[in-house]
Parts: C-alpha cells; sequence; structure tokens
C-alpha cells in the first residue's frame, strides 16, 4: 500500500469514528464542514440510514453540494442558530485544540457553524498535527477582508504585537485575479512563522477595519481525531 493511499484510509477512518461517536438519531441538527476528510464523513452519515432526518448546516459551497447530492435535509444557521455537534476539517491543530481553517477559503462560515454547535469536532490526516501553529501550516493565517480594505488591512498587520513574516493577497490558480470567497471577499495570508499566543492574535486582528474573519480557531474544539500514516486512527482532547 503506498503512502498516500493509508493517509487517504487514516482520514477515511478518522471521519468515520467522529460520526458515530459524536452524531446519532437524537442530533437535530449538525454542521457539515468543508475539506477533504469532510467527504469521508458525508459518507458515514450516508452509511447510517437512522441519519437522514437531521438537518445538515453547510459551510461553504462544497459542504452543500455534500449534502443536496447526497439526498440529506439542509438547512441554513438563519433558520437553525442552535446546532448540535459541527464535524469540519483543519489546515493545522496545535497540542491545545487550537486550529488554523481557511485554506480553502471558507473560514467565515466555518466558524459560524463552529460557533453555534455545542460540540466542535475536528478530522484531520496527521499531517495537520503541530506543537505551535504556523510550524507545520506555512501558507499563513488566512485572513478574509473586504476587497476595498486590503491594502490597509495588510499595511495594519504589519504593527500587530506578533510581526508577520510577510503577507499576501491569495490569487486564484485558474483565473486572472485574487480568490474571492463565497462572502465576495479576498483573502489574506499572513506568515508570522510560529504563532506564539494565537488566541492574542485572533483578538488583534479582529480589530482590524476591514477585516471579516481570521482563521484561527481558538478555545472552540472539544477533540481531533487523525489518521495516521499507518490508517490508523489517534485523537486528541484536553
Amino acid at each position: 500500500m503506498s503512502n498516500s493511499s493509508s493517509v487517504e484510509i487514516g482520514k477515511q477512518r478518522a471521519a468515520h469514528q467522529a460520526v458515530d461517536d459524536y452524531i446519532n438519531s437524537e442530533c437535530k441538527v449538525v454542521g457539515i464542514g468543508s475539506g477533504s476528510t469532510v467527504v469521508y464523513a458525508v459518507e458515514r452519515i450516508l452509511q447510517r440510514p437512522e441519519l437522514k432526518d437531521i438537518i445538515y448546516v453547510p459551510t461553504s459551497f462544497q459542504s452543500k453540494l455534500l449534502i443536496v447530492e447526497g439526498g440529506l435535509t439542509m438547512g441554513s444557521i438563519e433558520q437553525y442558530p442552535d446546532i448540535d455537534v459541527t464535524i469540519d476539517g483543519a489546515d493545522e491543530v496545535d497540542s491545545q485544540l487550537n486550529v488554523i481553517k481557511g485554506g480553502g477559503a471558507c473560514q467565515f462560515q466555518e466558524k459560524l457553524v463552529a460557533e453555534a454547535a455545542k460540540k466542535f469536532v475536528i478530522i484531520a490526516d496527521y499531517r495537520k498535527k503541530s506543537s505551535q501553529l504556523g510550524t507545520e501550516w506555512t501558507k499563513g493565517v488566512p485572513v478574509e477582508v473586504v476587497p476595498i480594505a486590503y491594502k490597509s488591512v495588510m499595511k495594519s498587520i504589519e504593527n500587530l504585537s506578533q510581526k508577520p513574516l510577510k503577507s499576501t493577497l491569495r490569487m486564484a490558480i485558474n483565473k486572472a485575479g485574487p480568490v474571492v470567497t463565497d462572502n465576495g471577499n479576498f483573502v489574506i495570508d499572513a506568515h508570522f512563522g510560529g504563532i506564539e499566543d494565537p488566541a492574542q492574535l485572533l483578538r488583534e486582528m479582529k480589530l482590524l477595519t476591514g477585516v471579516y474573519e481570521v482563521g484561527l480557531f481558538c478555545n472552540m474544539a472539544e477533540i481531533a481525531y487523525f489518521g495516521e500514516a499507518d490508517g490508523s486512527v489517534n485523537t486528541l482532547t484536553l
């Protein structure tokens, strides 16, 4: 078995275990996050007929498609502001369950749905584990900004207590111009290296005029499930 195949098996098992541990027929509303591992979570939901009557709230266009194409019942955060559990992926998870998210540019809706949940569960592969945020995920902290403010926000980021190494406007791959989020905004990737105090950095960035959301999820996750390189699953709780 190739390493990539075993990683995928690990991701699948982590997602399936998270669904089995946290989603049952007593749940009324469940948040569905974004990313490659979440595909396996929806796969597991569809394998369990007793979960078909639950309302599922998406965090992105991707998760909306997963819900619709799976024949599940979709709701919105406006309709269902109280969520039993949200399952989502991550770009990096530190030893204190602080998380970087937003590599797929969905951090605003992901955070909205995560904060609405009684329980927030992370599923990822072992490459997303780190002792300190910013050491494994080296693409920067995603910062969603109102388009007209992106240059002023980039300038303001330079004055934070933890100085960034650099900040870049995320550009689209198959389109000339910047990435545009589901909310019509731009994304700045702010590179800090190892982040000493994620919660403090989050507070400082949220105060910057023009910032829509920051891809730092601090003191939110209850547990993280990691698919290991050998296909096994490990969990992290505080």
